[in-house]
C-alpha cells in the first residue's frame, strides 16, 4: 500500500497518511490485487485530483495525462523548488530544485556532458563493451537471475565508466546508488551513502580540476556559467543526482523491457530476429511500466485544475506512470502492445525538466537488450521459479527475473 509524507514523496515512514488501495482489482494480464494502477484508474474516472491531507503541506494527487503534461510544461505556475526540501537533505544543491534563469544556465551546462559525440563514443568505448562482460559472467551456466547478475548491475557501471571511476569499485556504486534512492524513506541510509560517494570522489573531483580529462567529471568540473566555473556544491550536487538517475531507473527499465518480452515468446522470436523493433520494445514498456511513476512541483499561486481550486504552495503530485495509462490517449492502455501506435509518454517527463539523460538511456536500453537476446539463445521465465511480477510504488520494476537458456 502506498504511503505520502507530508512533502509529497511516497515513501514507508511513519507519520503519514495512508491511501488506501486494497480494493483495487487486477486490470489487467500480468497485474496482481492490489494494484497501484487500479487504484489510478479510479482515480481518472472519478477523482483526478485528489486531495490528500499531509502534516504540514496539503497536496493533490494528479492522475490524468493532460492535467500532468500541464503541470510539467508550466514552470511559471508549477514551481520545482519543492524538490530541494525532499532532495536536498541527501543531494544538496540539484538542478532539479532549480526554476527560471537559474535552471536554464546550469542545465546547457551540464547538457554538454550528454552531446551526441559523448554518447557516441560511449556505446562503442563503454556501454557495449560493459553488458558483454556481464553476460560473459552467465552465458555458460544456463540459467540466471537476470536481475542479480545483469540489469541491477549494468547501468550503474556504464555511469561510473561515464565518471571515470576504477572498475575495482564499481560495486561501491551499486551500493550507493541504491541506498541514495532511499531518500526521505531513510534519511539515515540515504545520507551516509551521500557522504561516502561525496568522500570518494573528492580526490577525483580535485585531480580533474588540475588535470582535466575525457571524461564527464572534467566537463562538469570546468564548464563555466557567466565565466566561472561551478562551486562545489553544485558540482557534487550533479553527481550525486546523476548516480540514481542515471543508474537506479535504468536498470529497472531494462527489466520491465525483459519482463515484457519474456511473458510473451512469440513476441520475443520476432525482436530476436528484427532488431530494427528494439526502439518499439523500449518506448512501449516506457510507458506501461514507467521506472518512476510521479514527480513533485509546488504550485506558485493559486490556480484550478480539473475544476479543482489548489493554493499557492501545494504540493503537487504529478503520477506520470498513471498518465501513460490514460484511456482518453492509449487504446486499450492497460495492455503492453508492441504494434501499438507511436504517441509520446511521460517516462522522462516534458518541459523544462525533461531528462537530461533519456538518450543516453534509451542506448543502454537498446544496446543491452541486443546483448542479452543475441547471446542467450532459448530465452525464458524459469518455469520452476514461480511468478514474476512487477513491483513497487515510486519505483518499478521485478525484483527478480529467474531464466533459463541455452548454455
Amino acid at each position: 500500500m502506498p504511503w505520502f509524507a507530508d512533502d509529497g514523496t511516497p515513501t514507508s515512514g511513519d507519520d503519514v497518511r495512508e491511501v488506501d488501495v486494497a480494493d483495487a482489482e487486477p486490470i489487467a494480464e500480468g497485474m496482481d490485487a492490489p494494484d497501484i494502477y487500479g487504484f489510478w484508474a479510479a482515480c481518472r474516472r472519478d477523482d483526478p485530483v485528489l486531495t490528500i491531507e499531509g502534516f504540514g503541506r496539503d497536496m493533490w494527487l494528479l492522475t490524468r495525462f493532460a492535467d500532468v503534461d500541464n503541470v510539467l510544461r508550466d514552470a511559471e505556475t508549477y514551481s520545482s523548488r519543492i524538490n530541494a526540501d525532499t532532495m536536498g537533505p541527501v543531494m544538496g544543491t540539484v538542478i532539479l530544485a532549480m526554476d527560471g534563469d537559474e535552471h536554464r544556465r546550469h542545465r546547457n551546462l551540464v547538457a554538454r556532458a550528454f552531446r551526441p559525440s559523448a554518447l557516441a563514443r560511449w556505446e562503442d568505448e563503454l556501454i557495449g563493451p560493459t553488458i558483454h562482460r556481464l553476460i560473459d559472467g552467465i552465458v555458460g551456466r544456463g540459467r540466471s537471475d537476470l536481475v542479480a547478475d545483469v540489469t541491477s548491475r549494468f547501468p550503474v557501471q556504464v555511469i561510473a565508466g561515464v565518471l571515470g571511476v576504477p572498475t575495482d569499485d564499481y560495486a561501491l556504486f551499486q551500493v550507493w546508488g541504491l541506498e541514495i534512492s532511499m531518500g526521505p524513506e531513510n534519511y539515515d541510509v540515504s545520507t551516509a551513502a551521500s557522504r561516502a560517494m561525496r568522500d570518494y570522489l573528492t580526490p577525483i573531483v580535485e585531480h580533474r580540476k588540475l588535470h582535466p580529462g575525457d571524461d564527464l567529471v572534467s566537463d562538469i568540473v570546468t564548464a563555466e556559467i557567466d565565466g566561472e566555473r561551478l562551486d562545489d556544491e553544485h558540482i557534487y550536487g550533479f553527481l550525486r543526482l546523476l548516480l540514481p538517475a542515471g543508474a537506479e531507473t535504468t536498470f529497472r527499465a531494462l527489466g520491465n523491457c525483459l519482463l515484457a518480452l519474456l511473458r510473451r515468446p512469440e513476441v520475443l522470436a520476432r525482436v530476436r530476429d528484427d532488431h530494427n523493433l528494439l526502439d518499439a520494445v523500449i518506448e512501449e514498456t516506457l510507458r506501461w511500466e514507467t521506472s518512476v511513476t510521479m514527480v513533485n512541483r509546488e504550485t506558485a499561486c493559486p490556480v484550478e485544475v480539473a475544476g479543482v481550486s489548489v493554493p499557492a504552495g501545494a504540493s503537487v503530485v504529478c503520477a506520470t506512470g498513471s498518465a501513460n495509462h490514460d484511456e482518453t490517449r492509449y487504446d486499450n492502455a492497460e495492455e503492453w502492445d508492441l504494434d501499438r501506435p507511436a504517441v509520446a509518454h511521460l517516462a522522462f517527463g516534458t518541459g523544462r525538466h525533461q531528462c537530461l539523460g533519456m538518450h543516453l538511456a534509451r542506448m543502454e536500453l537498446r544496446v543491452g537488450l541486443a546483448a542479452i537476446l543475441d547471446r542467450l539463445p532459448g530465452l525464458h521465465l524459469d518455469p520452476a521459479a514461480g511468478r514474476v511480477t512487477v513491483e513497487g510504488l515510486a519505483f518499478r520494476s521485478p525484483p527478480r527475473l529467474p531464466v533459463v537458456f541455452d548454455a
